[in-house]
């Protein structure tokens, strides 16, 4: 990897990142192979300032991870300023893919002391809330679709913006087999989901990503979001419809799209 291009690149992408602009679409070399397009991400995110309030897990979808040829997903950071409460406007263009409905936990900053291996079996107690949340997918680049797993993770995971819904104290419940859709207000199209499609379930996402996150040696002093990924796939979005999403036994999101 070329460090001066990496550098370039990074760079662009950052500032088109802060500035809410568009660029040509990155070299083919960051997004094709998942190593590269890791690094990629990395270096974007060192070069922004703003206070991060969780982060994401994308290409959850294991029948996607089987298409593109991947063994796992991958995991990005997500900032406050890219963290709204439902039922808040989201301006789009038409490079932004769509919109996703997920399950997302607020884990206890205690998280970062814990000297335990995160698994399945203890990774309930550094859960303190769930939400249902709704992210809005899309690229800084002037490109559309996925040809490989690398173009949603370069590109700071793809994230456009995060609405999440009222929370809840967390509870075991059946999280491995809950209904969802996302419901288009205007013309009542509904598109629906199930959870057992988060990499076999959120819990499981969580686990990859706070193991991700703990091996990359990142800390938070603060309570922090992980959103574990699409329930429903990437719904396309139409402008001037408001958009609500809805996961059994969790609760409700909306969005404004315009």
């Amino acid at each position: 990897m070329n460090k001066k291009q990496l550098n370039t690149i990074s760079n662009k992408l950052a500032n088109a990142f802060i500035k809410n602009k568009v660029i040509k679409p990155i070299p083919r070399k960051f997004c094709k192979n998942i190593k590269n397009s890791d690094l990629l991400r990395k270096a974007c995110e060192s070069k922004i300032k703003w206070p991060i309030v969780g982060f994401k897990a994308g290409g959850t979808a294991l029948p996607l991870l089987k298409k593109l040829k991947e063994k796992e997903p991958f995991y990005a950071s997500v900032y406050k300023k890219n963290f709204l409460q439902s039922g808040k406007k989201v301006k789009i263009n038409k490079y932004t893919l769509g919109i996703e409905l997920e399950v997302c936990f607020l884990i206890k900053k205690n998280f970062f002391l814990s000297k335990q291996r995160i698994s399945k079996k203890n990774i309930s107690k550094f859960i303190s809330h769930m939400a249902p949340c709704l992210e809005i997918v899309g690229y800084r680049q002037r490109k559309k679709g996925v040809k490989f797993l690398g173009d949603l993770c370069s590109d700071f995971g793809a994230n456009v913006k995060f609405l999440i819904g009222k929370r809840k104290k967390f509870k075991k419940i059946n999280i491995e087999n809950l209904k969802t859709f996302i419901l288009n207000k205007i013309n009542r199209k509904k598109i629906i989901g199930n959870t057992n499609t988060v990499y076999g379930n959120p819990i499981n996402s969580l686990n990859f990503v706070l193991n991700k996150i703990r091996k990359d040696k990142i800390f938070l002093n603060k309570n922090f979001y992980v959103f574990t990924g699409s329930t429903v796939g990437i719904v396309p979005i139409e402008k001037k419809r408001t958009y609500i999403g809805k996961i059994n036994k969790i609760g409700s999101v909306k969005t404004i799209i315009y």
